[in-house]
């Protein structure tokens, strides 16, 4: 059986560190599977993102053991290219994601740094913005948005990039009530369309759309039994 997501061995520590954040991960997520990871603030649900991301090891550094894999494919051996079309990530933080001067270029950025057509791009971008509610705001600049609007700015970044995997890193702690609604709507959508999802949370509210749920605690993983 090809996994969307496989984690065997996982361990991770970062430069500096006496101790491992992550130890001994593993896990398998199938196509289609929406899959909330939880636990307490520092026991490395983020890293985790990182490291199914493939932002560790390709931009952070470590000491790292065990391997992740896409669709059978090590993601220590993909290309940049081929990671953003294949998994994005949406962070807590959205100020982290957003660089450009109009949420436009922002939306745009992935797309024309995979050398699409110029159409395909105005047609990612128009859609993508269209799903986040955020047309009206093509021309602003993203430093005057608020900070739900940044998020779902930076939604729609990983949207136009039409990935099969989409992770939210506790993308909706810093969205308004309607903002979280959006997002979660667009999670729903997603799944709906068979896309492989992982949700961080710490708001238990947001578990009812996930498949199942594992629990990261002092850097190990299991299945949380009996939440449904």
């Amino acid at each position: 059986m090809t996994w969307a997501i496989e984690i065997r061995n996982l361990t991770f520590r970062y430069p500096g560190r006496d101790t491992y954040i992550l130890q001994n991960v593993n896990l398998k997520i199938k196509q289609g599977e929406t899959v909330a990871i939880v636990g307490l603030s520092g026991n490395g649900k983020s890293t985790l993102c990182y490291c199914i991301s493939g932002i560790i090891p390709h931009i952070y550094g470590g000491d790292l053991q065990g391997e992740v894999f896409l669709f059978d494919q090590p993601i220590k051996d993909l290309k940049r290219s081929e990671m953003v079309t294949k998994i994005g990530i949406v962070f807590q933080d959205p100020d982290t994601q957003l660089f450009s001067p109009t949420v436009e270029d922002e939306v745009a950025f992935g797309p024309e740094n995979l050398c699409l057509d110029r159409w395909e791009i105005d047609r990612r971008i128009e859609e993508a913005l269209k799903v986040v509610g955020m047309e009206n705001h093509r021309l602003s600049n993203p430093n005057h948005l608020s900070g739900g609007q940044k998020q779902l700015v930076a939604l729609a970044s990983v949207l136009s990039l039409e990935p099969d995997i989409f992770v939210f890193d506790e993308a909706v702690s810093q969205v308004d009530k309607d903002g979280k609604l959006a997002i979660k709507n667009k999670i729903l959508t997603l799944k709906k369309e068979k896309k492989t999802i992982i949700m961080v949370e710490h708001d238990f509210t947001n578990l009812d759309i996930a498949d199942r749920v594992v629990v990261l605690k002092e850097g190990r993983l299991q299945e949380f039994e009996g939440w449904l």
